[in-house]
């Protein structure tokens, strides 16, 4: 299985949930057999097995988790494959569930049971035909691209006012701001928004600074430990973190100076700490999703590195995917940005040129976030890589990501 989340966002581009975006089968391995692969285990859902396998708790806060069912696997026993809160589950239907008495009344009893439903696909010509479903829809995901807004708005407005729009598919900053300006929606997807930007304040607060020179640290060769906690000392956030993080390593005495624990540490435990909390803290003023992408790509890079043949290079890879997302992070272009930094020339490459042996993992990286499975399923056949083996290293990933976010 291959499966991503993709966020929606409002207005303010704060994140309100994540559709699970799943595929069973890397359907380029055998194409005769994918028509009828896709009816294997017709009434499990996907989606839902990607959540039990992370748990809710990666989506953080209360966000609302769309996710695709099929119209068989919306007969099964739904509330039996899951034990996620009901009420934050939005189950998602398509084009193929008919204005039919048998999905009516299905989605009714499921109303009924606390799922919440959202429906895409529908041409705006049959709205009035879905009647019978969509007054029964929380949302309505519609492609700005094939739709007269207006019109639409309108004719939600008048007929089903309960009802929340979705604008899908939206590709651009101007795109984002001309469906905004036109009104009417209430939450957006598209690709523009799987890296979302706020603010043009170039400037870097005092703390800020203190965080780069300790990048620029522990990002040189053979960096000296104790000049490395002497900047970490400077920030009492960060001390408090890697006190924590040493106390646990200790058994009969504690930790009485930040010397001391970046000494147990050694260098290259203190040096992926550092990277991967100083990082958390850059983004603290930015969208957390933000934060989500970096630490999730560095993770997910990371974990890659075996199976794409290079296990040598995983903590280049980790520091790639981490800074990945640094010209936003800095509101600087990427060039630019790392000039803040040490980094070795590979991460370079792979960061400003798009090219090299670490590009490789990072472009693959980006097309999965996407959910671009065409793309995925080439790109793993050309790498001999097993889709199953990229499934449990994203599970993974995320379970590190949500254990580093409770920390």
């Amino acid at each position: 299985m291959l499966a991503t989340l993709i966020p929606l966002f409002d207005q303010k581009m704060i994140v309100k949930g994540y559709s699970v975006f799943a595929q069973r089968e890397n359907y380029f391995l055998d194409p005769i057999k994918s028509g009828s692969a896709r009816f294997d285990a017709a009434t499990d859902i996907p989606g839902i097995t990607v959540i039990n396998s992370m748990g809710l708790e990666t989506m953080v806060d209360d966000r609302e988790v769309f996710v695709p069912v099929s119209n068989i696997s919306i007969f099964s026993d739904i509330r039996s494959q899951t034990d996620a809160p009901k009420g934050r589950m939005v189950l998602l239907l398509d084009h193929s569930f008919k204005p039919e008495e048998q999905y009516v009344k299905r989605i009714a009893e499921l109303k009924k049971q606390g799922f919440r439903f959202a429906i895409k696909g529908v041409p705006m010509n049959e709205y009035g035909d879905y009647k019978p479903i969509i007054d029964q829809m929380d949302y309505v995901c519609m492609n700005h691209e094939r739709l007269n807004i207006p019109m639409a708005r309108k004719l939600f407005n008048t007929i089903y006012p309960n009802v929340k729009l979705i604008a899908v598919n939206v590709g651009t900053q101007e795109t984002y701001e001309e469906l905004k300006e036109t009104g009417g929606f209430d939450l957006y997807e598209g690709e523009f928004f799987r890296m979302p930007v706020h603010g043009t304040d170039t400037e870097l607060a005092p703390l800020k600074v203190t965080y780069l020179e300790l990048l620029k640290i522990v990002n040189n060769p053979d960096f000296d430990l104790t000049t490395a906690a002497d900047v970490i000392g400077r920030d009492p956030a960060l001390v408090i973190e890697l006190l924590k993080m040493v106390n646990r390593m200790t058994v009969n005495s504690g930790v009485n100076t930040v010397r001391h624990a970046a000494a147990m540490l050694g260098q290259k435990e203190l040096k992926k700490w550092i990277n991967t909390a100083v990082t958390k803290e850059l983004c603290s003023d930015k969208p957390s999703e933000i934060t989500r992408v970096s630490l999730l790509r560095a993770r997910f890079a990371e974990e890659l590195a075996p199976v794409f043949g290079k296990a040598n290079m995983s903590q280049e890879l980790f520091l790639m995917g981490l800074f990945s997302v640094l010209d936003i992070i800095l509101d600087k272009p990427m060039e630019e940005a790392l000039e803040s930094i040490s980094i070795s020339k590979e991460i370079r490459e792979a960061l400003v040129e798009g090219k090299g042996e670490l590009y490789e993992i990072l472009n693959f990286v980006k097309e999965y976030e996407n959910a671009s499975w065409q793309e995925v399923s080439r790109l793993m056949i050309l790498s001999n890589v097993d889709m199953n083996d990229v499934y449990n290293i994203y599970l993974g990933s995320l379970s590190w990501y949500r254990e580093l976010i409770n920390l």
